[in-house]
């Protein structure tokens, strides 16, 4: 009999088809870089749970890769004849395997009994982590560990980080002993379920539906969809459809143009409509009265952040936004368009640095244009929050911001949008030739972030499809809708090292 893995298993509950395919046809697999990323903040903050339950250096650490399956569940088993940490110990029982990211010994009238953690780098506690543990107590407890307990470690995004490495405050630990130790014939059924997928030689006939992305997106979505007919203009493009889409899709509706009129708000019919005639939507007089009251000088801003799950700068907390470049076009009372910009690739906090940069070139009049202004002004309240001696100069800058997505939504739609207006799909709507895909290295915020810290792309290209994104914003303004809107810009120079977009 197959001995099947908690994470296996864990396939299992999202889809049986999954399952079958992780074990018979695993090349067909194909996970995002979301996934993969995922994966990669799980062993970060594994590794410093290890140092936040073991701070004397007295566990142990079984690898499996170097040691193999076999090896891994012999010498986890005869570790627990000793008092000290283990972490990662294995255990194959009962039809399935499991691995415990942290095992502590306790002693309880006079006997030495365990408590399992299980690390998750999520902020809470969900669903699934709950079915994830109630394997790993079935499993430990059936292979004749002595378990008493059992918890679930996840980060406490709300702690702030001191600094000097300390991270005794990331993880909260929430005991789920008696839900997990309750759960022993359910998880049974799970596994015996799960046998009889992996044994069988027919790959079974799911359909696709919400479970190919909930709990985890599934990296064989792509495979199982390869034969359905595609919508060419789908409903999904109308946008906040909610609730109306699953009943439309209930119906077997999947085409734009099948979707009643009265069931659509005006702007899901704008939408409808010019997707349908292939035609734009702008309305000129409409963005010329919302800019008008917004004289020169004017300044185009947009920032970029990174986020750790454990943070490494003193002062942040796990997950937080930290905006470590901003990009600043600005436009003065004569017309003349200049580029101020920051970019910190130290590695230490470029906060305070950024802050003071920010204030020194955003001026004290004139509106700050930006796309999505909940974003960037948040990010200023933080720093205004944290370095009080700016607070008065940050804020009185957030106090003269202008949101142009709410005008873009209002005034303008091209059929390439989809029903979306991220800046993402208005920029190359607007300016065709100044598509993101286009762009060499860096080609939307993830892969900024992903640049930032140290990933294989050119440090050069960072600033790069900001400096577009601002230059959206221009053209978006120049569009005759305003009275410098005229401005003729003539070409867009890119400077040798790429970090400049200058517009003349």
């Amino acid at each position: 009999m197959r001995h099947l893995s908690k994470s296996k298993l864990l396939a299992f509950r999202q889809c049986p088809k999954r399952l079958w395919l992780e074990i018979h046809r695993p090349d067909l697999r194909a996970d995002s870089a979301a996934t993969e990323a995922s994966f990669q903040i799980g062993h970060q903050v594994g590794d410093i749970a290890r140092q936040i339950y073991d701070p004397q250096h007295q566990g142990i650490l079984i690898d499996v890769q170097t040691e193999g399956f076999q090896q891994a569940f012999e010498r986890s088993t005869a570790l627990l004849n000793f008092d000290q940490p283990i972490f990662e110990a294995g255990f194959s029982a009962g039809g399935a395997l499991a691995f415990a990211d942290v095992m502590l010994p306790e002693n309880i009238d006079g006997k030495r009994v365990w408590h399992i953690v299980e690390v998750k780098s999520s902020t809470c506690v969900k669903d699934y982590h709950r079915d994830d543990v109630a394997v790993q107590a079935f499993v430990a407890r059936t292979a004749g560990v002595a378990l008493h307990s059992i918890a679930l470690a996840h980060i406490d995004s709300s702690w702030t980080y001191p600094g000097d490495e300390d991270y005794s405050g990331l993880l909260i630990e929430n005991d789920l002993t008696t839900e997990a130790f309750a759960r022993t014939q359910e998880v049974k059924a799970w596994i015996e379920k799960a046998q009889q997928t992996a044994a069988s030689l027919t790959e079974p006939a799911i359909e696709t539906g919400s479970h190919c992305d909930t709990p985890y997106a599934c990296g064989f979505d792509g495979y199982c969809r390869r034969n359905e007919p595609q919508a060419q203009y789908p409903i999904h493009w109308l946008p906040h459809l909610g609730a109306k889409a699953r009943g439309l899709a209930a119906q077997g509706v999947t085409e734009l143009a099948d979707v009643p009129d009265d069931l659509l708000s005006p702007k899901q019919l704008r939408v409808k409509t010019h997707t349908l005639s292939n035609t734009v939507y702008f309305d000129s007089a409409g963005a010329a009265a919302d800019l008008a009251m917004h004289p020169l000088p004017a300044y185009f801003l947009d920032f970029e952040t990174v986020q750790f799950a454990v943070p490494i700068w003193r002062g942040t907390r796990p997950y937080q936004l930290n905006t470590y470049q901003f990009s600043l076009h600005t436009l003065s009372a004569s017309g003349q368009l200049g580029h101020t910009e920051f970019l910190d690739l130290s590695g230490g906090d470029p906060s305070e640095s950024l802050a003071h940069a920010l204030i020194a070139s955003c001026g004290t009049r004139g509106p700050v244009f930006v796309y999505n202004a909940a974003f960037e002004t948040t990010r200023i309240n933080e720093l205004a929050v944290r370095f009080a001696a700016l607070r008065d100069a940050l804020l009185a800058i957030n106090a003269r911001v202008v949101d142009l997505l709410p005008i873009a939504r209002e005034r303008y739609y091209h059929p390439s949008q989809q029903g979306r207006w991220s800046i993402k799909k208005v920029l190359p709507a607007v300016v065709p030739e100044l598509r993101y895909d286009a762009l060499e290295g860096v080609q939307d915020g993830g892969m900024a972030m992903e640049a930032f810290l140290g990933f294989p792309l050119k440090a050069g290209h960072l600033a790069i499809s900001m400096g577009y994104v601002l230059f959206a914003h221009v053209v978006f303004l120049a569009v005759e809708a305003h009275p410098f809107g005229r401005l003729a810009i003539q070409r867009h120079q890119e400077t040798e090292n790429l970090t400049d977009v200058l517009l003349r």
